[in-house]
């Protein structure tokens, strides 16, 4: 693939996270999107309509046997989404798939297994570690800005209520506040100081089995604390702030999709850094989208911004989190990856 090539994009699932992103795709001007593909013909046929899309189908296979298709963006709930993305894996398809990357890290590591095994490139769709202004901090950070990483705090939490017939609330679809928010303040600890070597966690647990509120003490070998929170049941300050031996870096309420932030040092003024407003509106999706681009013309197999590696290392922690506070989706057991206490 050269560098002038419009990259050729197949979108699987037909929800609201795979309209925001197609929303998003359509505006790049070297991005085409091909096909869709969803359960239902109806449903796929609508999404075409809608954005403009030449092909849809009722169902997965087709999509991901199409030839003319260089990337298929999986944006199925994640429960689905170690079949979705090894299907189109299997295929020979490159893939993008939605966070959480799948219910747990065996699944993650079946997938990782079979991409490099086939060649192909796949990334996890953790929008926030592509955010220019997130990618900005990170620097600051090992440069040492701030000094030595002491304490990271993050929260994501939603008011709600959600009835129990709602997917948040389904076991079967890893319904719950972890796999589908507490997967930001997770990752984002996991950006600044890797996996941690011990984790402690607290949750509140719905009748179906899922976790309504969770939160986790994350800590490292060399002293560095994490608190992380998400919540199903309120709606939290959806902040994240990162503490040295020489500072402190807010990020406001957004911090995973933010378009500012504040850097406070000993003895000096508050800093604060904004976004370019070139690199596009707040909440757009065409940050991770452009990085995948840019690594399929590189030919690259995996993205040095979201490493498969790191990828499974935040599966690790999820899983061992729910193990800790005793939610497990239908069919799991230790031999699926799960850590035990």
């Amino acid at each position: 693939m050269t560098r002038e090539q419009s990259v050729r994009w197949g979108i699987l699932a037909t929800g609201g996270i795979a309209a925001a992103f197609t929303a998003d795709l359509v505006d790049l001007p070297d991005a085409e999107v091909v096909a869709v593909a969803s359960r239902t013909e109806a449903s796929a046929k609508a999404f075409a309509d809608r954005f403009g899309i030449p092909r849809a189908y009722g169902g997965w296979e087709a999509l991901a046997q199409d030839e003319d298709i260089d990337v298929v963006y999986v944006a199925t709930p994640h429960s689905a989404h170690r079949a979705a993305a090894g299907l189109c894996l299997t295929a020979g398809r490159n893939v993008l798939c939605e966070k959480a990357f799948t219910l747990n890290a065996r699944e993650a590591e079946e997938l990782v297994a079979l991409a490099r095994e086939r060649g192909s490139f796949l990334m996890e769709a953790m929008w926030m570690y592509c955010n220019p202004l997130i990618r900005r901090l990170v620097d600051l950070v090992r440069d040492g800005a701030i000094g030595e990483v002491r304490t990271v705090h993050a929260d994501f939490g939603l008011a709600g209520p959600f009835p129990p017939s709602h997917r948040l609330r389904d076991p079967a679809q890893g319904g719950g506040a972890l796999l589908d928010l507490g997967v930001y303040p997770v990752s984002f600890a996991h950006l600044l100081l890797g996996e941690p070597s011990d984790i402690a966690a607290r949750a509140t647990v719905s009748e179906e089995g899922v976790d309504l509120q969770t939160g986790a003490l994350l800590s490292w070998d060399s002293g560095a604390i994490a608190s992380v929170h998400c919540s199903l049941v309120g709606g939290t300050a959806t902040t994240a702030s990162v503490t040295g031996t020489l500072g402190r870096i807010d990020i406001p309420y957004g911090f995973f999709h933010t378009d500012r932030f504040v850097l406070h040092r000993d003895g000096r003024e508050p800093q604060e850094f904004t976004a370019d407003p070139a690199d596009g509106p707040r909440g757009s999706l065409r940050h991770e989208a452009r990085e995948v681009m840019r690594a399929l013309r590189a030919g690259e197999t995996e993205s040095p911004l979201v490493p498969l590696d790191g990828t499974l290392a935040v599966m690790r922690t999820l899983d061992a989190i729910r193990e800790r506070v005793g939610v497990r989706y239908p069919g799991e057991d230790l031999a699926a990856g799960l850590t035990p206490a």
